[in-house]
């Protein structure tokens, strides 16, 4: 008898280890899997295993799976999650009417971080975070959250999500425990999540930076500001915590935060090296300073209206590509990136990308040789087109009298009172409305309240104030006005609404619709996946419920 029983279970773990090793087809199944290939994978099927090894490590063994972790944001981390599937063929069940190439394009894996058993985080990855040929095949699913030797990859990001949002404060000083799960999600007309796919459990014991507490307090504002002090009152408390998130390296990069209440500063903190007197590369920003040139020369008639078009200004035949069409693109359409030229800085292949723009000698003949793109119409589709913003700004310098710079200087500059500020420059030393206008935070607060006055400054009217109203409209639908971006923050069940520029790197004038403020961040994080995440989410932990829960005394 037991010669018999040992003879069956022979059979059966032979069976079990040739089924397990074929490509997973199942019944129901829309696209062909890489199986269950390896011992490992199978002993370890729905977990998710954590090591120090890379995610894509072929020499892994149950030896290298971590029971604890020293997190200090230093030592490597990456999971593996053993599923019994492809992602697709989990979306396939979830939604079984969808086709396949559907799913994938709004489908991806949802993830849940528990501190302590509590869920601190839920977030659904993007669909294009993963390719589509690894949704169909990929049955191991791999991220390295802490890289030490790319500290900034694109996979850490999920993990800096999950630390922006709640996991910094869960995760004091000491002894935790992570449990990591994931599961399907696909959105079509609604959102569908499926059962768990994986999930896996990780002690960590918790290694705080060590910091100066000097440099959390909240600074008192110094004489010779320029601006008058608010005397009313904020929590500082949550001001001295969010100071404590960026020297502890949250957030990354910040340099400088300016908070205007009713016309007068409530808090000025610098950071990193930054002072009152730095002069801060906001990229971006300068964008929007074409706007308001703009509306400035129009209201003094050097420009009819932002309704004319390209062929009043130049003589476009003396261009490559030229039609009908790239003759009816209108100033308008320029200040809401919808002028339908074929340039989007988003897409690297694109014709007009910027990057593409700035080692010509010429940035207004890249501009306007540039081919307009069939399946656009002017005036519709959104796309961030920098070089667009190069050519309002050669229409101004052309227009007004005495060029950009000098009609800057006296229409805006001088009445607002900025003296220190600095120009990048085209090839043909034209003002640079691409971006990078420097000038220091309270100055840049300044422009900020003119335009929360409506256009006016010291009883003034320097900027016409339906030209602001236009401005801070979102025009096609979209969150964008005259070259000015709309925002909304959710801040204790209430939401806040600013339409702000905004710069690569992080930085941001935000200008309040229904509060009386005005926010001023610049920071340095160039180019990183974060710069605009972290700025959002120091809003809305930190700024906006330390100003707008406080009445003033």
């Amino acid at each position: 008898m037991r010669g018999y029983r040992a003879a069956k279970i022979f059979i059966l773990n032979a069976v079990s280890t040739l089924l397990f090793s074929l490509p997973v087809f199942g019944q129901g199944d829309v696209v062909k899997s890489d199986g269950i290939a390896n011992p490992l994978h199978r002993e370890n099927l729905g977990r998710i295993v954590f090591t120090t090894k890379p995610p894509a490590a072929a020499d892994v063994t149950e030896a290298d799976f971590l029971k604890s972790f020293e997190l200090d944001q230093t030592g490597d981390l990456a999971f593996r999650a053993f599923m019994g599937n492809s992602l697709t063929n989990y979306l396939h069940r979830l939604s079984p009417v969808t086709p396949a190439d559907q799913l994938t394009q709004n489908g991806n894996y949802q993830f849940s971080f528990f501190v302590d058993g509590r869920l601190v985080h839920k977030e659904n990855l993007h669909p294009a975070a993963i390719s589509k040929a690894d949704k169909d095949a990929k049955t191991i699913f791999g991220v390295s959250f802490i890289n030490s030797s790319n500290p900034e990859s694109r996979w850490g990001g999920i993990w800096h999500r999950f630390m922006l949002n709640g996991g910094w404060d869960a995760l004091t000083a000491g002894k935790h425990l992570l449990r990591i799960e994931i599961r399907p999600y696909v959105r079509n007309t609604e959102l569908k999540v499926g059962e768990l796919i994986a999930s896996g459990e990780l002690q960590i014991t918790v290694v705080k930076p060590k910091i100066d507490e000097k440099s959390t307090q909240v600074r008192t504002i110094d004489r010779g500001s320029g601006w008058q002090i608010y005397k009313g009152g904020y929590d500082t408390e949550k001001i001295r915590e969010l100071k404590s998130r960026i020297t502890e390296d949250l957030y990354k990069q910040i340099t400088s935060i300016v908070v205007i209440k009713d016309g007068k500063l409530l808090i000025e903190e610098y950071f990193n090296g930054a002072t009152r007197e730095t002069l801060h590369n906001t990229r971006s920003v300068g964008k929007s300073f074409a706007s308001t040139m703009m509306g400035i020369a129009i209201n003094e008639g050097h420009i009819k209206s932002e309704h004319q078009t390209l062929k009043d200004f130049y003589d476009l035949t003396k261009f490559a590509n030229h039609s009908a069409k790239k003759e009816s693109v209108t100033l308008e359409s320029l200040l809401t990136m919808s002028s339908g030229f074929d340039g989007n800085d988003d897409e690297e292949d694109s014709l007009g990308n910027e990057e593409k723009m700035y080692p010509t000698g010429d940035w207004i003949k890249f501009t306007l040789d540039l081919p307009m793109d069939q399946k656009k119409e002017v005036g519709g589709t959104f796309n961030y087109f920098t070089a667009g913003v190069v050519v309002l700004g050669d229409i101004i310098n052309k227009s007004v009298p005495g060029g950009l710079e000098k009609f800057a200087e006296l229409k805006l500059f001088k009445p607002l009172g900025i003296t220190k500020y600095r120009w990048q420059y085209t090839p043909q030393k034209v003002p640079s409305t691409a971006g990078g206008l420097q000038m220091n935070a309270l100055d840049f607060a300044k422009y900020g309240q003119l335009y929360k006055n409506g256009g006016v400054w010291n009883r003034k009217q320097i900027a016409p104030r339906g030209w602001v109203d236009k401005t801070f409209t979102k025009h096609g639908g979209r969150d964008y006005g005259y070259l000015f971006w709309h925002s909304t923050f959710n801040v204790n069940g209430s939401k806040y609404e600013a339409f702000h520029p905004s710069g690569n790197g992080g930085n941001k004038i935000y200008i309040f619709k229904d509060q009386p403020l005005v926010v001023v961040v610049t920071a340095t994080a160039y180019g990183k996946w974060y710069m605009h995440l972290q700025v959002n989410s120091m809003m809305e932990s930190y700024i906006l419920p330390a100003i707008v829960s406080v009445r003033p005394n």
